[in-house]
């Protein structure tokens, strides 16, 4: 190893590491269309190896969604190249706002009032909302915070937002505390998934799920999204990240 590299590594190493993933089990919060998680034994030690068996939906815990999630005839997971997945990390803090309305979608404005108070975010970042709803976590009806007509409230992305992001700020990526890009309050109101289709057709990737965002800057940090290489894959559990400044 270089004596640059040797330097590098150790200079990350005296930095603070922060987990961004949840722990995922059988009984864990999971998009209402799939399946809870099955961990099986498969041999106990006195067989004399420890083996399990997991089958679970690719989008399922702390994710990574390639483009092929969304849009047809767009990268698998295992084509995503292994330095889009470390990224400059800017976090936009709405923790506030979503507890106050469970509906919050975040504006182009919103970003404007972040850019004054941080700076200009700058090309080629990993942008993520924090809203803490990963504070829910492990309660699933916490976390769905469904109405009395069934209809779930949960914060996010507003299609603005995004575009503004990726045409003009020229962001590479973004992640996020709930379950789907999109605010529920705008997926009601469109029946579809528009800023989350959106992101993917960008031919980028995002992370769904994040945790721990409330102790990190909102800019300076590094982020890692490690993920496993399946075949033909359009997500998978990822562990993703960050080291502080």
């Amino acid at each position: 190893m270089s004596s640059e590299l040797l330097k590098a590594f150790n200079t990350l190493k005296e930095k603070q590491w922060v987990d961004l993933t949840h722990t995922f089990g059988a009984n864990s919060p999971h998009f209402a269309a799939f399946k809870a998680a099955e961990i099986d034994t498969l041999f106990n030690h006195d067989d004399g190896f420890f083996a399990q068996s997991f089958q679970f939906a690719g989008q399922y815990g702390t994710h990574i969604d390639a483009p092929i999630h969304f849009v047809r005839d767009t990268r698998y997971l295992e084509e995503l190249e292994l330095k889009e997945l470390v990224l400059p990390l800017v976090v936009i803090d709405q923790s506030k706002e979503a507890a106050e309305d469970n509906d919050f979608t975040l504006s182009v404005d919103d970003i404007f009032t972040f850019e004054k108070a941080h700076g200009k975010i700058e090309e080629g970042s990993f942008v993520a909302l924090r809203t803490d709803w990963s504070k829910r976590w492990p309660d699933e009806k916490e976390f769905n915070n469904k109405d009395a007509a069934g209809n779930n409230h949960a914060p996010g992305w507003g299609l603005e937002a995004l575009k503004f992001l990726f045409q003009e700020r020229k962001i590479k990526a973004i992640g996020h505390e709930t379950f789907d890009t999109d605010s529920s309050a705008d997926y009601l109101k469109n029946g579809a998934l528009h800023g989350e289709y959106y992101v993917l057709e960008q031919d980028t990737y995002q992370i769904e799920l994040l945790t721990n965002l409330d102790k990190l800057p909102a800019t300076g940090a590094i982020i890692f999204n490690i993920v496993p290489k399946p075949e033909k894959a359009s997500g998978f559990p990822v562990r993703s990240f960050a080291i502080l400044p």
